[in-house]
């Protein structure tokens, strides 16, 4: 586990942090000003509390029920209560660094000062993700509306001792038995407390987060594996000129370009042509690849933009202001987020989908120039990758069915009080789906582009360039195998796919190009 720390003060965090805590198991501290945050704040629920008018959240119901004025009796049942009855998630458990995340950014949230919790529950969620305690979140419950409701219930549950809870071998056991074991005490909710542990977009950002951190290492991938989809093909880089991107000035059309461009220098195959005809231009799937993972590139980074905003930002409902105040408000509502969540799954979907083609391409005799037919040793004994571009087709269709957002859909829920919702949950839980399909798909183009490499530079006289060497090399070093005989091949595009997935078909390209975007 990574001892690095993360402190945690009243004023937000940021990817890297929450990426550390959810993924590298980061310790986490409160800084004494969030601290100080919190008590500021609780000292006004407690105020409100002790009045008779009703206030949402402190004194009544929730949601449909919210009509109900609770007496000071009832108040730590209603509490309770809430987190019981909103832990009705269902479906197959929630990724671990999923969980994390969660948990992270309520923690970062009750560190505003917004909420009105005391710094003990803020103090025990970060002593729970401290001693690796991960509580089960199920698939289903989050509408993205309110927070995601069930799935931070469920986390609440475990602050209490009660529901399920993953240790740090990954055993699932009763939460009471493992806070026992850490020696951090249930926590007994007080007004405001269990509201303010579920009303937040969480789970939505976390994904957001870590879905960002994860395309933009597959975006650089994909040019690399474009690059070398380029060079197989004897295309031209002439179209990479940086002159040419700078008459359609997109940002991200210009770090792919420059990419490709990086990658190409002193290769002996672009440009050279198999017959008498030149090509005067390559086919789109070559010729437009920058404009292609440009367009995600910015995509990426508006989402970046939004997550950023989100991470700045105390989401609850209601919320303590400086003077005092606690205001009802719809900060909520998760439709930031999850519109960002639908854009960058069309993006993941149409870069996949353009791999694709250049992959097929590469198989077809036809349209190859000079390659054997689908990379095979003896084409007709052998298949080559035929049934490779077959699985990478499979993929690419599920990611255009995942790429349909979940944003534009809304179910009316809590007897039509809740009559507009996100569905952000679910189009973070489809774009994780999307990420893992994407890095399959530039997978099998890098497995197949790095093989037509091979095959020509045995045969055009010539050699790719530095860059494309050193990937080639790395990825035979990684497991993936070069040209033969037929063999068992889900091993090598596993292979392949782990190459991309890890980072290293990016730091094998770096060690020559240089820093690439």
């Amino acid at each position: 586990m990574n001892m690095h720390t993360v402190v945690v003060g009243s004023s937000g965090t940021t990817p890297e942090e929450v990426i550390a805590v959810a993924r590298d198991g980061a310790r986490i501290e409160l800084h004494p000003e969030a601290v100080e945050a919190l008590r500021t704040a609780r000292r006004f629920i407690d105020d409100l509390a002790a009045k008779p008018d009703p206030v949402y959240g402190v004194s009544t119901g929730f949601g449909a029920l919210a009509v109900r004025h609770i007496g000071p009796e009832l108040r730590a049942q209603l509490q309770r209560n809430i987190v019981r009855s909103h832990a009705a998630g269902m479906g197959p458990r929630v990724e671990r660094e999923v969980v994390r995340a969660l948990m992270f950014l309520r923690l970062k949230t009750l560190a505003s000062g917004r909420t009105g919790v005391r710094p003990e529950v803020a103090q025990a969620m970060a002593d729970v993700l401290n001693a690796g305690i991960t509580p089960v979140v199920h698939e289903y419950g989050s509408l993205g509306c309110s927070g995601d409701l069930a799935p931070l219930s469920h986390c609440a549950l475990t602050l209490m001792g009660e529901g399920e809870a993953e240790d740090r071998d990954g055993v699932v056991r009763p939460a009471g038995d493992l806070l026992a074991e850490a020696g951090i005490a249930p926590v007994e909710l007080r007004e405001k407390e269990g509201l303010a542990l579920l009303n937040g977009t969480d789970g939505m950002l976390g994904m957001l987060l870590m879905a960002c951190a994860d395309l933009a290492r597959l975006f650089t991938s994909a040019d690399i594996a474009a690059a070398l989809s380029l060079e197989a093909l004897l295309g031209t880089d002439r179209v990479l000129a940086p002159e040419l991107h700078a008459i359609r000035p997109h940002p991200g059309q210009a770090a792919s370009a420059a990419n490709m461009l990086k990658m190409l220098a002193g290769s002996g195959l672009t440009g050279h042509h198999q017959d008498d005809a030149p090509r005067v231009q390559d086919a789109y799937s070559v010729r437009c690849a920058p404009q292609v993972a440009g367009a995600g590139r910015d995509t990426l980074t508006h989402a970046r933009t939004v997550a950023e905003r989100e991470l700045a930002a105390a989401v609850d409902n209601p919320v303590v202001l400086p003077d005092g105040r606690v205001e009802s408000n719809g900060n909520f509502h998760g439709a930031p987020v999850a519109y960002v969540l639908d854009f960058l799954a069309v993006a993941a979907a149409d870069l996949a989908s353009v791999a694709e083609r250049r992959t097929d391409r590469l198989l077809d005799k036809n349209r190859s120039h000079g390659l054997p037919p689908f990379l095979a040793h003896d084409a007709g004994v052998d298949s080559g990758l035929m049934i490779a571009q077959y699985t990478q087709a499979a993929l690419v269709s599920e990611l255009k069915r995942l790429a349909a957002p979940a944003s534009v859909d809304s179910i009316p829920s809590s007897a039509m009080q809740e009559d507009h919702v996100s569905m952000g949950w679910s189009a973070a839980r489809k774009l994780r789906t999307a990420v893992d399909g994407l890095s399959r798909v530039i997978g099998v183009e890098l497995y197949a582009a790095a093989r037509a490499v091979e095959l020509r530079s045995r045969t055009a006289g010539a050699a790719p360039g530095e860059a494309a060497r050193a990937v080639v090399a790395a990825l035979r070093e990684a497991g993936a195998e070069g040209p033969g005989e037929d063999r068992f091949l889900a091993p090598d595009l596993a292979a392949a796919e782990a190459f991309v997935r890890s980072g290293a078909l990016v730091a094998a390209a770096e060690s020559v190009t240089g820093p690439l975007a």
